[in-house]
């Protein structure tokens, strides 16, 4: 009896951890899957899709046919080519773009084209990402269409996604296939993307340090940011916080604000202060700042202070050469670059003093 009943317990067990008969094997597919990626400033794109390839066969209007069509499968009545093999053609935007000039909000989206006789075509992105092909596809789900041209490329013969071109807010991505290219620009408003994104990792442990503070409000200071914020931003880092510290760096992120604000004033009075803690080299180059301003006189100024702070240091004289020039004095210009090149400090900073020396006795400025 003991043992009828191990036998049909041990049965039970057996028949409730058995796999199912629905599980299926990884198998290659004919298609394979592929995935492509491009970050445009801080955000990135990604393509996730499925790779036929031609294998002689005839693509547009036949294989892919051409306008809607009634793929006899799913419920859609009207459906668009699904941009790709099996399932659906996906496209995930991490921050908000703008596709051929239109808006478009960040997130993930199934891609479709309608492709045209009249080397046109009509690109949708649908918030329903999750389905097979196109064969449930629905318009209304479409969150944005775009109307683009269609170009003529060299043989492709696996369906390729691909970015062909990318600059610091934009990039064009296109799908090859046969002997056609379907290109489209996404844009992205890097700015306003990156300085919301300082705004959240500010919440967190990015917060606690004072370089990011500057780093921040030096971005908006050069990228059209809120100044008023900006200034903020570097206020915080000087003063009023635990990790705050008054440096030559955030005084002049700060000057430059103010500056930019109108304040001019007290952006002066700012810089004044920072140059009391600038190292020789940051006060040099402050000086070549207002040379390329225009500010030749305030320059000159500048680089006398650097020269009465750090008496006979190369720089310095690298500087005075650099003030004379601007104001069209070479001889004295000569002067202070000669005793830069005995001083330099190395080869290579002496080649490119020897090289301004030359330049002057050919009667050439050097800045």
């Amino acid at each position: 009896m003991k043992i009828k009943y191990l036998s049909l317990l041990f049965l039970c067990l057996t028949l409730s951890f058995s796999p199912t008969i629905s599980a299926q094997l990884d198998v290659p597919r004919g298609s394979q899957k592929a995935m492509v990626s491009q970050r445009v400033g801080i955000t990135d794109i990604y393509v996730k899709y499925s790779r036929p390839s031609v294998n002689d066969r005839e693509i547009w209007g036949k294989l892919v046919p051409y306008g809607m069509n009634n793929l006899g499968f799913g419920t859609a009545k009207e459906s668009p080519w699904r941009a790709g093999a099996n399932e659906n053609t996906i496209i995930k935007f991490t921050d908000d773009v703008k596709i051929e000039g239109e808006a478009l909000k960040a997130g993930k989206y199934g891609f479709h084209i309608i492709v045209k006789e009249d080397n046109t075509a009509t690109l949708i992105f649908s918030k329903d990402h999750s389905a097979w092909g196109s064969y449930f596809y629905d318009p209304a789900n479409d969150v944005l269409r775009v109307d683009v041209t269609t170009e003529t490329v060299s043989h492709t013969e696996l369906l390729t996604y691909s970015f062909i071109s990318a600059d610091a807010t934009s990039t064009t991505l296109a799908l090859q296939w046969e002997k056609k290219q379907i290109p489209f620009k996404i844009e992205v408003d890097v700015p306003t993307v990156v300085l919301a994104s300082f705004k959240e990792e500010f919440k967190g442990q990015s917060g606690f340090q004072r370089q990011n503070w500057e780093q921040a409000a030096n971005y908006a200071l050069n990228n059209g940011g809120d100044l008023k914020e900006a200034l903020g931003w570097v206020n915080g880092a000087i003063s009023g916080q635990f990790f705050s510290q008054k440096t030559y760096n955030n005084l002049q992120i700060k000057s430059q604000i103010l500056s930019k604000l109108g304040r001019e004033d007290e952006a002066v009075a700012v810089m004044d202060d920072a140059l009391k803690l600038g190292t020789v080299f940051q006060v040099h180059q402050y000086g070549r700042t207002l040379i390329g301003q225009g500010k030749k006189d305030k320059a000159m100024e500048i680089f006398k202070l650097n020269a009465k702070n750090n008496k006979d240091t190369w720089p310095v004289h690298y500087g005075l050469g650099r003030g004379y020039s601007a104001l069209g004095n070479y001889p004295k210009a000569l002067t202070h670059l000669k005793k830069a090149l005995e001083n330099a400090p190395n080869e290579a900073s002496k080649g490119r003093v020897q090289a301004n020396i030359e330049k002057l006795e050919k009667g050439t400025d050097i800045n």
